[in-house]
This record gives C-alpha cells, sequence and structure tokens, in this order.
C-alpha cells in the first residue's frame, strides 16, 4: 500500500469516529431544499475530507415532515406512481394526498433521488431518519440542528 492510499485510509477512519447527527426542521420549508440539503449531509460534501466513494457523511434526523411545504401547484399536479409487481398494478397517488397520508415517504423519495444509484447510497439511506411530528427518539444521540439556506 502507498503512503497515500495508508494516509487516506487513516483519514477516512477518522471521519467514520467523528460521525455527527444533524436534525432538521421541515416545518414551512420547501420539500426539495430540506431533501437536497439531507442528502448532502447524508454523503459528507460539507466535510472538509469528503471521498465520493467513500461514507464519510453524518445521520440526518429530519422532524415536522407532516409539515414540509409544496410550491405552486405542485399538491395537485405531481404524481407519485408506484408498481405492485402484479398486472396492471399500477398504483398512483397525488403529492398533496401522499402529504396528508404519508409525508415521510414522500421526503424518503425525493432524498433517495437526490442519492447516487450505487451500493454507496443504499448504505447511506439507511443513516435517513424522518418523523411526521417534532419529536424523535434520538436525543441521546444530541443532535445539532442544520441551517437551510
Amino acid at each position: 500500500m502507498k503512503l497515500s492510499e495508508q494516509t487516506k485510509s487513516v483519514a477516512h477512519q477518522a471521519a467514520l469516529e467523528n460521525r455527527h447527527w444533524v436534525v432538521i426542521d421541515a416545518a414551512d420549508k420547501p420539500l426539495g431544499r430540506v431533501a437536497s440539503r439531507a442528502a448532502s449531509i447524508l454523503r459528507g460534501k460539507h466535510r472538509p475530507d469528503f471521498t465520493p466513494n467513500q461514507d464519510a457523511g453524518d445521520f440526518v434526523v429530519i422532524i415536522n415532515a407532516a409539515k414540509v411545504r409544496l410550491t405552486g401547484a405542485k399538491a395537485d399536479n405531481k404524481i407519485y406512481h408506484r408498481h405492485t409487481g402484479y398486472p396492471g398494478g399500477i398504483r398512483s397517488v397525488s403529492a398533496g394526498r401522499l402529504l396528508q397520508t404519508r409525508p415521510e415517504r414522500m421526503l424518503e423519495m425525493a432524498v433517495r433521488g437526490m442519492l447516487p444509484k450505487n451500493r454507496l447510497a443504499r448504505r447511506l439511506f439507511t443513516k435517513l431518519k424522518i418523523y411526521r411530528g417534532a419529536q424523535h427518539p434520538h436525543a441521546a444521540q444530541k443532535p445539532v440542528p442544520a441551517a437551510l439556506k
């Protein structure tokens, strides 16, 4: 192993040990802004030791998912599709209806779409925790609030 690879792996180990928990309050914030900030923190793009092929990001807790805002006419016009796996099993629901019934699912899909499409993204996605209200069970991890731009 070259010296640069050895120091890189040491730096990566240090990044893994220094993971933080970040809480994002989605109340009255646009869906895309919340999702893009969460995806950036999950990947670790805010860290000086960011490496695209390594998991050096932080844990993200999103609260108040039911109060996220949809801009424009997206509540009526944006349609989410899924397939049951059976013939003719396409199921469609509007963004407004999904926000009323399962707001966590809408945020999950938005963040997942902003992550790369590979094995690393599937591992990054496990560090995302989304809650409908303001309460979350991660107080012991001492999450710090993240500012949205």
